[in-house]
């Protein structure tokens, strides 16, 4: 009788084991899925279109700022000169011809802060024509 009951006792410890088991299965599951959804919802947010002004010898506005995980788009807008937009970390470079608007889309996924700078030369203060990208986490 013993043997019996021991074999029971043991069925049923291993069953409720099972059982706990597979809930944590399906709550892990729930938690990939939420986390799928999480992400495809991110990726089908409109990103933030900020407009910026490229004139001899500034952009305006010359800090941008966005967190890690936003999606962005500059908007240029040349006044004056067909000014060039470099940003080196990104590997990024377009020139900004008057008369257009020229958007660039930025995933950012990494914290820092990024320099970027006019590189066509448009005359005495073409040096200071920069900028900076804060990514702040």
């Amino acid at each position: 009788m013993k043997t019996n009951q021991s074999r029971r006792l043991f069925c049923t410890d291993l069953s409720l084991s099972l059982l706990g088991a597979g809930a944590s299965l399906v709550f892990a599951e729930l938690a990939m899925a939420e986390g799928a959804a999480k992400k495809t919802l991110a990726s089908r947010t409109k990103p933030r279109v900020i407009p910026i002004t490229a004139k001899k010898f500034s952009y305006e506005p010359s800090r941008i700022e966005a967190r890690v995980g936003e999606s962005i788009v500059l908007a240029f807008s040349a006044l004056d000169f067909t000014h060039g937009f470099n940003l080196p970390e990104f590997n990024l470079r377009m020139d900004l011809v008057p008369g257009k608007v020229i958007n660039i889309q930025l995933n950012l996924d990494k914290a820092g802060e990024y320099d970027f700078l006019c590189d066509n030369f448009c005359g005495d203060g073409h040096e200071g024509m920069s900028g900076k990208l804060i990514v702040n986490a």
